[in-house]
């Protein structure tokens, strides 16, 4: 990034134009890519290609990770490798999180074939 961005307050990031249930774009810079998220979506959500925090802003709320789940608020930070099932749930009113992708996307599938494949050479 050439120029560093102006601090974004709550304020300002909950005024971004945003589609319910989806974040709004903050700014993006290479393979780090910053959003806000007001109400996010209430229960699972689609696992990323990413690794991803989130920081809760305001509110409360119950975090789920696999089958761990944890009461979370304002102030908290949260950590999800990429593919793996998480979601919000019972979500305050006010509930909202900066959300921080980074690195590289990551594929599930490391190897095209398997060692035992009768394909892959000795």
């Amino acid at each position: 990034m050439e120029n560093t961005p102006p601090p974004v307050t709550l304020a300002v990031a909950l005024a971004l134009p945003r589609t319910p249930g989806r974040s709004s774009e903050v700014f993006v810079d290479g393979d780090l890519e910053v959003r806000f998220a007001a109400r996010p979506t209430n229960g699972p959500q689609i696992p990323h290609h990413r690794d991803e925090l989130y920081f809760v802003a305001a509110g409360t709320g119950r975090y789920r990770v696999g089958d761990a789940v944890s009461a979370v608020s304002a102030g908290d930070v949260l950590f999800c490798a990429a593919h793996v099932p998480h979601g919000f749930e019972e979500i305050s009113d006010d509930f909202s999180v900066w959300v921080v992708f980074y690195g590289p996307q990551k594929s599930r599938f490391h190897f095209a074939l398997s060692p035992s494949h009768p394909g892959r050479p000795a």
